[in-house]
């Protein structure tokens, strides 16, 4: 292996140990979320909101803009809410293949090794004012390319699988940025800050449950209906 390589496999480690050392004391997280999505056909979508995350295994994706939503997952369920649609689909965490159960992993249980199969540090000092395509680098960021263990490298079938997941860290090994890439070109880009850290979350936060009148739908019923 090259010397650069070596040099890279080493920094990309030492990151990751530094965001994994960061989130592993943390018992509560409180953040503002910019989410873009995007597909092969060119449509893009843009949201935000606030995001809370508390140990074990439960996050809350309070969507405010442009459209009120709620995602949750309550450590067994996941839960997403549209209160224009009046209704609720429900499905079991570990069934679940929503993009945001990666990022709950990630800042959650903090570990990498389990999630990726390749972990590198994307080289963009190269590149005209730090960017990298198309995002302003801060001078001090730190951006590792993750290669997951179920994307189209560990599957035959990569359809819907993620293929690659980009990290991107400050000075402080806070996460300020993540993008997700699946098959068929689709992205989904979350954008973090003003990170808080232990702070009181109420329990009834990490609670759904569904309002009067609102239909709930089980995620495990449609998959066998339709199969």
């Amino acid at each position: 292996m090259a010397a650069s390589n070596l040099a890279n496999t080493a920094d990309a480690k030492a990151a990751a140990r530094a965001l994994e050392s960061r989130y592993a004391r943390v018992h509560t997280l409180k953040a503002a979320f910019f989410e873009r999505y995007s597909d092969a056909k060119g449509a893009v979508q843009s949201e935000s909101g606030t995001v809370y995350f508390s140990r074990p295994g439960r996050m809350r994706w309070d969507y405010e803009s442009p459209e009120e939503k709620l995602f949750l997952v309550d450590g067994r369920n996941v839960w997403f809410y549209v209160p224009a649609d009046r209704t609720v689909s429900r499905a079991k965490m570990k069934m679940s293949s929503d993009w945001r159960t990666p990022i709950a992993l990630l800042v959650g249980k903090a570990d990498l090794s389990r999630l990726c199969r390749r972990i590198e540090i994307v080289d963009s000092a190269s590149n005209p004012g730090r960017r990298l395509e198309g995002h302003l680098l801060h001078d001090d960021d730190t951006v590792l390319r993750c290669t997951p263990r179920n994307g189209a490298g560990d599957s035959t079938d990569s359809t819907g699988f993620l293929h690659e997941v980009l990290l991107e860290t400050d000075p402080q090994a806070r996460l300020v940025r993540v993008v997700l890439r699946e098959a068929g070109n689709i992205e989904t880009e979350f954008r973090f800050g003003n990170w808080e850290e232990n702070i009181p979350i109420p329990e009834s936060q990490f609670h759904f449950q569904p309002p009067p009148g609102v239909t709930v739908v089980d995620e495990a019923t449609l998959v066998e209906a339709i199969h």
